[in-house]
């Protein structure tokens, strides 16, 4: 038997772990990142500076680190979380300070006539955002979002450090127990290079699907 016939089902359920830890975290992070977006363009002070201060927390420390405070540190608080949880958790909250500057980005290059001309027409500011606002900071907004989708799904790796069973463990386990870990560990990067690639494919074609509308 072939290392790659013995090491599938792991592998298959190694792919299903980092996916659903970079599709969930992605979107907790999404949202929480628009709405730290929206605060940092907003006028009203006390939010805005909160918004800064998470970003700037979240991106000036490691995301390693951040996993083992929330795993291993929360529990002296009295907050236990299991491992996947725990790791989502890290992942959501360390997207969210990089996506909410993909989407800062993307609202502060919305010509400033189209928030005049929503204004115009009578639209209030959460209808001119919902209608004409967020459709386009999105479009401009999505290469960026892109390639933090692709960079979230590879920080995934580093839930391994906190006995998450995702592609990397699996490499770390089936190497242990074959001492073949450079076929492993070069059998995991393909698979992570192949759901990367997808993913930029992905990103290519709705970037052409949104540029045809305008």
């Amino acid at each position: 038997m072939s290392l790659l016939e013995r090491a599938l089902p792991q592998l298959v359920e190694g792919v299903r772990i980092t996916l659903l830890l970079g599709v969930v975290s992605f979107a907790i992070g999404a949202v929480l990142g628009l709405a730290l977006a929206l605060a940092r363009v907003g006028s009203i002070r006390p939010l805005r500076l909160v918004a800064v201060a998470y970003v700037s927390v979240f991106r000036g420390t490691p995301l390693l680190v951040q996993i083992l405070l929330i795993y291993f540190g929360l529990p002296q608080l009295g907050m236990t979380i299991e491992a996947i949880p725990a790791a989502i958790l890290a992942l959501s909250l360390n997207a969210a300070s990089y996506l909410s500057e993909n989407f800062r980005a993307g609202l502060l290059g919305v010509d400033q006539g189209q928030r005049e001309a929503a204004a115009s027409l009578g639209m209030g500011y959460g209808q001119a955002l919902r209608r004409v606002i967020l459709p386009q900071a999105i479009r401009i907004a999505l290469p960026g979002v892109g390639n933090r989708l692709i960079a979230l799904m590879k920080d995934t790796s580093l839930a391994s450090v906190v006995t998450v069973v995702e592609l990397t463990r699996v490499a770390e386990r089936v190497g242990s127990a074959t001492f073949r870990y450079m076929e492993m560990f070069l059998i995991v990067a393909a698979i992570y290079w192949a759901v990367n690639t997808v993913l930029s494919v992905g990103q290519e074609a709705l970037e052409r699907r949104l540029a045809r509308a305008y």
